[in-house]
């Protein structure tokens, strides 16, 4: 038993110490990182130790904004996009002979460049002054006023944001979802139908308690991407996040650490320990509630 145990070990050891190297130790470095003020990446030097950069970065304007959008992000977009793929992924489990190409077809836009993505949705909402763009031209051949989603209002700007993250995501979570749809027992539904159970009871009552850790997978997963966004705003609205009021989390963080201005590791290290600390939580209350709702 020994032996079986050290050669587990073993066989383990190459990921541990890749885990170790790669995640472990650089968080833990940021931490560190996050009490020393002043750091200096040139000298290897700071000034002192304390909480003075965790007070900088909840004060500081654009950190706020930028916890702002990405928490109406997170609400938004993981609930909304969740929904719309498992209605998606009903259809198509209940389709038998174009099932594989449906799902090829709504695949498509999760490997597609995010960058590329993104330019085309800035031409279809941006408005020049060559052009209204696609979606305004819509909007006023049914006699509604244009509006200029790119360089509007904040709440123009979020829906785009948000639109375009749900139709970036929605694909993945499609994928999973018919798969998992599929792989039900077709007994239940049978039982199900001799008792004259409605339809909606039975997606109630069998469907989505067998679908269920798939569906707390996706949620998981949901919340950590969304928390993570940055690549989306950049493809929308540019690197100047800032002056557009469109920044996230991850965004502010790049910004102390390369952007303009910036150079200032230990905040945008204090930064990122908010960051972990905010989704370790959420995650943790997912974990909770999943215990009474998920059955395996």
């Amino acid at each position: 038993m020994k032996n079986n145990n050290l050669k587990a070990w073993l066989y383990l050891l190459p990921a541990l110490i890749f885990l170790g190297v790669f995640m472990v130790y650089p968080l833990i470095d940021v931490f560190i990182y996050s009490f020393e003020e002043g750091y200096n990446f040139a000298s290897q030097s700071y000034y002192g130790t304390g909480t003075y950069n965790y007070s900088y970065v909840l004060r500081d304007p654009y950190f706020l904004q930028a916890l702002k959008n990405t928490f109406i992000l997170v609400v938004i977009t993981v609930p909304l996009s969740t929904c719309i793929a498992l209605l998606i992924s009903t259809g198509l489990a209940s389709i038998k002979r174009l099932r594989n190409l449906f799902q090829t077809v709504y695949f498509l836009p999760y490997v597609t460049n995010t960058l590329a993505v993104g330019l085309v949705f800035m031409i279809l909402f941006k408005k020049t002054e060559y052009s209204p763009g696609l979606v305004n031209a819509v909007i006023e051949a049914f006699g509604g006023v244009g509006i200029d989603f790119i360089d509007g209002p904040y709440w123009a700007k979020m829906f785009v944001l948000c639109f375009y993250t749900v139709w970036v995501v929605m694909p993945f979570k499609i994928l999973i979802l018919t798969s998992a749809l599929c792989s039900v027992k077709q007994d239940y539904y049978n039982a199900a139908k001799i008792d004259g159970t409605s339809k909606f009871r039975i997606f109630r009552k069998i469907t989505l308690p067998m679908i269920s850790p798939m569906l707390f997978y996706l949620v998981i997963t949901g919340f950590i991407g969304a928390f993570k966004a940055y690549s989306d705003a950049v493809a929308l609205f540019g690197t100047d996040l800032n002056t557009a009021e469109m920044n996230t989390i991850v965004g502010y963080i790049y910004d102390m650490l390369y952007g303009e201005g910036g150079g200032y590791p230990s905040f945008a290290s204090a930064a990122a320990i908010i960051l972990f600390v905010i989704v370790l939580t959420i995650t943790c209350v997912n974990l909770t509630v999943s215990k009474k709702h998920v059955h395996y």
